[in-house]
């Protein structure tokens, strides 16, 4: 469970886990939110249709709601006959013996001020378990698993918290970033634009040589507060990641640039599994570096990128074109770098490696692998 840090990951392997460890016929984690329902909720033992079928995720009711306020566990021989219980939907699976534990943040009940008035350490979540298969109900030897199961979930889900706040302030700075960015860059050329066509108007009927210099300048700065205006785009796709994974996030910003440039742009995707999230930031980073250069630089026809998974369980992503290539030696002795030490970094930071293949009139390859997990 620590090895992953994304609280999603985290609470679909603590349910899991507690399935196969209590030897349960359904397993589900539930991490209350604050207006009567549940930020989320994680199943295991169900399959998607039935999921589906079951409806939208439980309000804090019943059984489940009993459980949000005790910081011990509940055993019953069969949940049907608790007090509490309050059914549940038409497509729901039949549950009969039960066993929920509540997951504890207990260091966040040792550092609360005793003048706060709480009542005691905070439930982070609830894991809940039915039917122990080969019959019978759970035993107190479940219930002592159960209970250090929940102690290391306690502790994988607050780091997982952690990690992801730390992300989102991390974004956050770099979304003001952007701003500073798109102010100092975007604004200050629209700005220019606007008053070179106002001078370009005044000089139409008295000077039309020097009307038409200025409207080439005109053109100039709407083409490069254009291409700003794409960076910044695509400096804020990688929100992304997260809801739609690569994949999907490379298939999306490949759609936008085909629609925006004269250049064919194609992609495709083969056996590619969800891979750790520095990799996929970095190998998205790349694939964004190399289709500026291609799109930007190499006069290409046709842009092809390609994601593949490794029987490695990583990934390999390739950006080609059929440009006019150039010389990396001869680029690097003139001091131009087209970005590739940046992509060399992003690929070395990751454990990766990048790869270049290009030459006059041959067109631009540029490969990165990452090893996945």
């Amino acid at each position: 469970m620590s090895r992953h840090l994304e609280v999603r990951e985290v609470l679909r392997r603590i349910t899991a886990s507690a399935r196969r460890l209590l030897g349960a016929e359904y397993a589900a984690l539930g991490v209350p939110d604050d207006h009567g329902g549940f930020a989320q909720f994680v199943v295991d033992g169900v399959t998607d249709e039935q999921w589906r079928a079951i409806g939208p995720l439980p309000r804090q009711h019943g059984v489940l709601a009993a459980m949000l306020h005790e910081t011990g566990p509940i055993r019953l021989d069969d949940v049907r006959r608790a007090p509490a219980f309050g059914g549940w939907p038409e497509a729901h699976p039949e549950l009969g013996a039960f066993l929920g534990m509540p997951i504890v943040d207990a260091d966040a009940d040792e550092d609360r001020d005793e003048d706060e008035g709480e009542d005691g350490p905070e439930v982070l979540g609830v894991i809940y378990l039915a039917n122990k298969r080969g019959g019978g109900g759970f035993t107190d030897h479940d219930e002592e698993l159960l209970r250090i199961l929940a102690a290391h979930a306690a502790l994988a889900l607050t780091n997982a918290r952690l990690y992801e706040r730390s992300r989102e302030l991390t974004l956050a700075g770099e979304r003001a970033r952007i701003a500073h960015d798109l102010h100092d860059a975007v604004s200050q050329k629209l700005f220019s634009l606007r008053l070179t066509a106002k001078a370009a108007a005044k000089l139409v009927d008295r000077d039309p040589a020097r009307a038409r210099a200025e409207l080439a300048e005109v053109a100039r700065l709407a083409a490069e507060a254009a291409d700003e205006l794409r960076a910044v785009v695509v400096e804020l796709r990688p929100a992304a990641l997260e809801e739609d994974g690569l994949s999907a996030t490379l298939a999306s910003q490949v759609q936008v640039l085909d629609r925006a440039h004269t250049a064919d742009i194609a992609f495709a995707a083969d056996r590619v599994r969800a891979l750790p999230q520095a990799q996929e930031a970095a190998l998205l980073r790349v694939a964004q570096e190399a289709l500026h250069n291609a799109l930007r630089h190499s006069g290409a026809g046709r842009v092809t990128v390609t994601l593949a998974g490794t029987p490695e369980r990583g990934a390999v992503l390739r950006i080609s074109d059929n440009g006019r290539g150039f010389d990396p030696g001869a680029v690097r002795r003139a001091g131009r770098h087209l970005g590739l030490a940046s992509m060399r970094d992003r690929a070395a930071a990751v454990g990766g490696r990048l790869t270049l293949d290009s030459a006059p009139g041959t067109g631009t390859i540029v490969e990165m692998e990452v090893p996945g997990a």
